[in-house]
């Protein structure tokens, strides 16, 4: 869970500094957008997967987790595959 706060954190960064990047190329510009924005997510999805396969006291922080770093991380890879 606290991965995706990092994610939707990194989001809002991205968004407020947006016009620092537009000097770069757009193969740069998704580039570093997947490091800050799908990474993280990508990360928090094995992190529940691992904390399921423990069988933790609160599987369902370890299914939340799943679930939305899982959607984050999708809606961020189909917006930088429409993108450009």
């Amino acid at each position: 869970m606290l991965l995706f706060l990092v994610s939707l954190a990194m989001l809002w960064i991205l968004t407020l500094f947006e016009s620092f990047l537009s000097g770069l190329t757009t193969s740069v510009e998704r580039l570093l957008s997947a490091l800050i924005l799908v990474l993280p997510a990508v990360v928090g999805v094995v992190f529940g997967i691992l904390s399921l396969r423990r069988r933790e006291p609160k599987p369902w922080i370890a299914i939340a987790g799943i679930l939305l770093n899982g959607a984050f991380a999708l809606f961020n890879i189909l917006v930088l595959g429409f993108s450009g």
